[in-house]
């Protein structure tokens, strides 16, 4: 397996509590699930994917867990454009300027 460099930007998985530790007042459908942390950071030695890692996070949080991806990026969006909302600039100008 391809080795990953020290000091790539990398995202780790770590459970943090199993189930069985979670509190008795959460929902059910949360209940059965453990809880979980994905964390993003600088990779602080070399590594392959899905190993155990240490990273340095943006803020300086030194944390572990599972090399889970490379490089991460976002990938979510807002949707489709609110066309309405494209156009209120225009409008504010021609209101402000009479």
């Amino acid at each position: 397996m391809e080795k990953v460099n020290k000091g790539t930007w990398v995202e780790i998985h770590r459970i943090l509590l199993q189930p069985e530790e979670r509190s008795d007042r959460l929902p059910e459908d949360s209940k059965t699930v453990p809880y979980e942390m994905r964390a993003r950071g600088f990779l602080l030695e070399e590594a392959s994917l899905h190993e155990e890692v240490t990273i340095q996070t943006l803020s300086g949080r030194v944390i572990s867990g599972r090399l889970i991806q490379i490089e991460p990026y976002y990938d979510h969006s807002y949707g489709p454009p609110v066309y309405e909302l494209m156009y209120i600039g225009e409008e504010e100008k021609k209101l402000l300027k009479n």
